[in-house]
């Protein structure tokens, strides 16, 4: 799924970018090259952001 149309960035680049990056949704675009600009995506990355972040300090599950 696109995230960003204006720029095409997709919802797994922005995971994997959240990953590595620290700082806001335009810190992460940053990182990726890209920069807002209508702005209508900038809610949801930052939903993305925070929880994939969320998600990488929760401990592993045993099976």
């Amino acid at each position: 799924m696109y995230v960003c149309i204006c720029n095409a960035i997709r919802e797994c680049d922005l995971r994997r970018a959240a990953r590595r990056c620290p700082g806001d949704a335009e810190a992460v675009y940053a990182a990726l090259g890209k920069r807002p600009n209508c702005g209508q995506c900038l809610d949801d990355a930052e939903e993305i952001l925070f929880e994939e972040r969320e998600g990488a300090l929760l401990p592993a599950r045993a099976a």
